[in-house]
């Protein structure tokens, strides 16, 4: 808690100390990224990252997973060597559509797909998709576009310019500095979780799958350890977990589902005795917490959940509790209502 919610900053400042903010179309009340970035950033509006982003020295990219990065951590991932060729067709169709977006200077997919009309291909989830933004995705992952900015909620690109491929020497510097962004973020890890995130660096830097092992092992090595109740755990070097400073404030947070504190679903049972889990696309029979679930950390222990949502422009709040009812302290009723009021300014919206 200590690291993760540290006192909050401008968003500059806040994107650059937690090194990776993982997005998420959804919004339920608001999107992943500006749930996780409220805790963290001073007077924190909901949309304020897409509103600046243009401003700000970050890229929209995959890493470990989707979300937002300083532009000198992604850096590292790039240029990605993909798997496979593009055919002939593809390959014609992607200098096209390049050329079109340098010509332009910014691209909407709704301006490239009246230019080229490529059509409709099969997407990820069995269903239709259209082709041309779809080879936009694909650009923007191959490293030839960027996210120059967002339209209401769409990308809209820019080319990119290629980066020089790196040495052997540069690779294995560029790894290590990755794998520290992702501790960084998520630390501390269980041995299990650090395994399972420095592997989710294949999908931002492809080329290095089988350095990853290697990467790994180097981790271990230079990273602070403890052994807890036979579960190995991982943290950057410099940090003093034993620290008075980090004792726990009288506060109520709801946190995002890819909240760095919520993430790791393993640390999240060890530290704190239940499952939670995220049931957006769990069938409405099945979920146990609700659609989009927020957890609820009171002091240093998350004690339940919240389902939030805006009618008619009020915010309607739902709490449930481990333990099934609420903590009976004057304190914690005090420190969630703070909470919903800070939420609710957060969207804009009555409480």
């Amino acid at each position: 808690m200590a690291r993760s919610l540290f006192a909050p900053t401008t968003l500059r400042r806040a994107i650059a100390r937690l090194g990776f903010v993982q997005a998420d179309p959804i919004r339920a009340p608001a999107r992943a990224q500006d749930l996780t970035l409220r805790h963290r950033v001073v007077a924190y509006r909901a949309g304020d990252l897409e509103r600046r982003y243009a401003t700000l020295a970050i890229e929209e990219d995959f890493f470990v997973n989707y979300g937002f990065l300083p532009r000198a951590k992604h850096a590292l991932m790039h240029p990605r060597a993909i798997r496979g060729r593009w055919g002939p067709k593809q390959e014609r169709h992607a200098r096209e559509l390049l050329a079109f977006v340098r010509e332009r200077g910014e691209a909407h997919p709704r301006e490239v797909d009246a230019r080229f009309a490529h059509g409709r291909v099969r997407n990820w989830f069995g269903g239709s998709s259209n082709a041309t933004t779809r080879l936009l995705d694909v650009m923007h992952y191959r490293g030839l576009l960027r996210v120059a900015r967002r339209d209401s909620g769409i990308r809209v690109y820019a080319a990119r310019e290629p980066s020089p491929p790196a040495s052997a020497a540069e690779r294995r510097a560029r790894l290590d500095a990755l794998v520290d962004v992702v501790v960084n973020t998520y630390a501390p890890l269980p041995a299990r979780s650090l395994t399972g995130l420095v592997g989710r660096l294949r999908f931002g830097a492809p080329q290095w799958r089988k350095d990853l092992r290697g990467a790994l092992q180097r981790a271990k090595q230079r990273l602070a350890q403890a052994r807890i109740e036979d579960v190995n755990w991982y943290w950057p070097a410099g940090d003093a977990p034993e620290s008075a400073l980090h004792a726990p404030d009288d506060e109520v947070r709801l946190l995002a589902p890819f909240d760095p504190l919520v993430w790791d679903r393993q640390r999240f049972e060890l530290l704190w005795g239940w499952a939670y889990r995220f049931e957006a696309y769990t069938p409405p029979a099945k979920r146990r917490l609700g659609y989009y679930a927020l957890p609820l950390l009171w002091r240093d222990h998350v004690i339940g959940w919240g389902n939030l949502s805006v009618v008619e422009g009020t915010l309607k709040t739902e709490i449930g509790y481990v333990a099934g009812r609420a903590p009976r302290e004057r304190a914690f009723r005090r420190a969630l209502d703070r909470e919903l009021e800070r939420m609710a300014q957060f969207l804009g919206v009555a409480r």
